[in-house]
Order: structure tokens, then sequence, then C-alpha cells
């Protein structure tokens, strides 16, 4: 009755529908080994949460393929919970300004315990409401690893049963890089930023290893709350790919903050002793071509934690099955559309190695699937000019190109700098001081704004605007005609001389 059903619509319409039908009925015909849908979705992160509810909303059937909690990266051991243990410790800070205003005798006792339970059950009500989610939008759930089998089209096998739609979307995000013993030996002694999150207690004392946002964030995290702290670095500075006012004041507000920083230097081994961990370091000055390498040890350590970058989570998928290109560093290799090398399967968030935020993950899988369920042929996200904070001490907000890229892109003589520094007003009456530091990068006749980076107080919540702002093409003469607000550390993004 089925075949005869699809040759009648066949012969009146010239529209063949046997494939539509079997993916509207195949997960309940018996015959079918290979479960159907219209979208399947490896990696039930933020990004790839996000295209499985809007493919589902605009009338396609999916799932989601998720082998630990529904979250991912961001949910899970990154964004949310980091952001938990940066307001904490934005609150000691607080604590040693109580009685420059007024609070005399101010004192409380920080429980890492209390916090730390507090955040995971936070986290734990969010995984449940990923989960409530996905059965609002009537969201297949599949726990479990998935991966790419041989079979002529696309499918997937997860705890020995197979899956298939005509769209595939891998969301897999990334995981912490790591060190090997025979690099350096003693490596795995240390954590990574997912380790961080398991602590039962603040160090003592910590090692922070790497010069990138996670570490800065780490370490500052860390020493506010009291640990004694180092951060270890290849070179002479942290956030290297950042511009470089960034870069520069960044390793100084570290130094600032009394973290110990040692720059040109590398973890040579770690021993485990009976008071902790030891930790050799070498260190050799790059300007000197004759000078010799310096080795010293910083012993007691309770925390070493390498935060040194991070790797795609694309082995074990057998992607190779099906021909899809990675990079020489594993990330998939996608166009601007988000689409692979193989027709019919998708990438979008860490896993592709660009832009690894977790806004960026969600912002493409929803223009992804409302050009394949909408017919928005041309639905792709718009990767220039993405803001981004970092949640240092003090944090961090920066958006659009650097002042070396501006050049690189429009000629020296093209762009024009505008900078300031000032101590913002709330440490006017305090003993603790911080600076806050701001450029603005204008290119062409216009001065078009094509960046916009800043360090300081409040930077964090201050950046979403103006990062509107820059989106729009604005030029240094539309900040300059809005009007200040007074009395504001914004402000003077809009008195720039």
């Amino acid at each position: 009755m089925f075949t005869m059903y699809s040759k009648r619509i066949s012969a009146t319409t010239g529209i063949y529908v046997t494939a539509a039908l079997h993916r509207l009925f195949g997960r309940s015909m018996a015959s079918e080994s290979v479960t159907r849908f219209d979208f399947l979705v490896i990696g039930g992160g933020s990004g790839g949460l996000a295209v499985a509810r809007r493919a589902a909303e605009l009338g396609a059937t999916a799932a989601v393929i998720e082998s630990n909690k529904l979250g991912g990266t961001c949910v899970n051991v990154g964004c949310v919970p980091k952001k938990v243990m940066w307001s904490t410790s934005t609150h000691a800070e607080y604590l040693h300004d109580h009685e420059d205003y007024g609070f005399e005798g101010a004192k409380a006792h920080f429980s890492w315990q209390l916090i730390k339970r507090k955040r995971d059950a936070y986290v734990s009500r969010l995984n449940q409401i990923y989960r409530n989610n996905l059965d609002k939008g009537k969201i297949e759930s599949i726990h479990g690893y998935a991966r790419f089998t041989d079979d002529p089209e696309p499918t997937v096998e997860v705890n020995g049963k197979k899956f298939t739609a005509p769209h595939i979307l891998i969301a897999t995000g990334g995981h912490p890089s790591t060190v090997s013993e025979d690099d350096v030996p003693g490596a795995s002694l240390g954590i990574t930023s997912d380790g961080f999150f398991e602590l039962e207690s603040c160090p003592k004392r910590s090692v922070i290893v790497g010069a990138g946002y996670i570490a800065v964030e780490m370490a500052g995290i860390l020493s506010t709350l009291g640990s004694k702290t180092s951060i270890i670095i290849r070179q002479g500075g942290v956030l290297r790919n950042f511009d470089a006012l960034i870069s520069s004041n960044c390793t100084k507000e570290l130094q600032n903050h009394g973290i110990d920083l040692r720059k040109n230097s590398q973890v040579k081994s770690v021993q485990k002793t009976d008071k902790g961990l030891s930790v050799k370091l070498v260190t050799k000055d790059p300007d000197d071509k004759d000078a010799q390498e310096k080795c010293d040890t910083i012993h007691e350590v309770d925390c070493l934690l390498w935060a040194i970058g991070r790797e795609p989570n694309t082995a074990g998928l057998n992607l190779s099955s099906i021909g899809v290109k990675l990079d020489e560093r594993g990330h998939i290799v996608v166009d601007e559309f988000q689409n692979t090398t193989h027709a019919g399967v998708y990438a979008v968030g860490d896993v592709c190695g660009r832009a690894l935020l977790t806004p960026v993950a969600i912002a493409a899988g929803r223009k992804l699937a409302h050009r394949l369920f909408e017919g928005k042929a041309d639905s792709k996200i718009n990767y220039n000019n993405i803001p981004t904070v970092v949640f240092s001490h003090p944090p961090i907000g920066t958006v659009g190109l650097t002042e070396d890229e501006a050049i690189k892109t429009w000629g020296k003589d093209s762009v024009k700098v505008y900078t300031t520094s000032f101590t913002p007003m709330y440490y006017a009456i305090t003993t603790r001081k911080s600076q806050c530091i701001m450029k603005l990068v204008c290119a062409g006749k216009n001065e078009k704004v094509v960046g916009l980076h800043m360090q300081g107080f409040g930077c964090d919540e201050m950046l979403q605007g103006f990062a509107v702002a820059v989106n729009m093409g604005a030029t240094k003469e539309d900040f300059d005609r809005t009007i200040a607000i007074h009395p504001t550390s914004s402000e003077e993004l809009v008195t720039l001389r």
C-alpha cells in the first residue's frame, strides 16, 4: 500500500515523495534498521542545542546526540561556572575597599566549599533546563558517542544503533590541551581548566602555565581569592593575539595585583613531594643570544594548571570514512555557510577552530537552521566585529581590528588611533588603585571606527552597546556627536581627542 501510494502521487504530480514518506514514517517501521530524522546533531553544547531547537521550530524532526552533560563546555566547565567564580573574586576585591568607603571593621570569611556547592547546583539546574527544552521541542535525545559508519549515505552509530538524516551537524566542541610526560616529566600531576572546577578548596600555592585568556582568568580568580599565584609564559607578555595596548596593560595589571609573572620561561619538570608539587622552570632571555638558561623551582605547589590552548573533539568520529576534511590541528574545515567537504554534513562552534565563543556557535547554528529549513539561501553568520570579553582583573572588552590588523588592511597612513588612560572614579577614595585604558582604531578619510579595545572597571558591561555602533559602521564623528554620560568611564569613549 505504501508503494502504490508513492507511485500514484508520482504519476499525478511528477514529484517523487518516497524519501519524504520514509523520513516521516521511518521510525515506526519495524523493517528499518536505521532511524531517520530530518536533522541530526552530534553534540549537545550551546551551539548544537540552539540549532536543533531552531530546526524543530521550523518543522524539522530533530535529534541530539551527546555523550556527557547537556550544555557543553560553556555550561559545565566554561563560561557559566567561570563567571560565578569571577563574580566571587570580584567580591573579594570589594572587601579590600570597604573601609575606604566607611565600612569600618568589615571583615568576612570566604568559604570555597559553599560557593562550589551553589555553583554546581546552578549548573545542574541549567542541565535540567536544557533537557526540558529538548522535551518541549519534541527533539529526541540520544546519549552516547557518535561514530560515522561506512554506509552509502552519511550515518552515525551510537551504542550499536544507527541514525541518519539528510542534514547532519557536527557540534562536538573542544577540550583543553595537555602536555605529555615525554615533553615534561610529571606533567600529568597538573590539571586543566576542567579540573579547576573540581577543586574542593582554594589552593594555597598555584602555578598557571599559559598566556591566553583562560590562563589570565584563572590566575586572576585564584590570586584574588587568596592563592599565591604564578604565571609561566613563554614570551614577554600575555594575550599576544589581542591589541598591543591590551597585551601590555594586562601584563602590567597582573603584576600590580601581586601575581608572580615568570616571563620567557617554560616548565622543565614536575615532581610530587610531601609538601606538594615542585615545579622546575627554565628561563632564557630571548634578546641575549649568549645568555645561559637559568633554572628555578617553585616549591609546595597545591595546584599546577595547564592553560595552553584547546583542541577540537574530532577524534573517534571516523570523519575520514565520509571524506570530511580536517586542518592540520584537527579542526573541521567549513566554508562561510558552515558546509564541510561532504554534502549534507555541517559543523559549527569550537570544532571549526574559529572564534571559539558560545554566542558565535549559537548564532552560526541558528543561521544554518534557517538556511536548511526555511529556504533562506544566504543565511550565514558574519564573523567580523565579534565582541569579546576577558574576565580578568580588571576585565577586558574588545571588538574589531587591532591596530596592527587595521594597518595591514588599510595602510599605515589611513589609520588613526585615539587612546586614553585614567583612574575610574570608583578608585578616587580607595587605597587600592587600578587604571582604565581605552583605544579607538579608526580608518579611512571618514575615520570609521574599525576597532575598540579597553581594560578597566566595568569594561565588560559597557562593550555590548559600543559593539552595535562598530557593527553599524560608526565613525569617530558619530562617537563625538554622542552626549557623554557623566560621571562614568564609558564617557571617555565619546570624548577622545
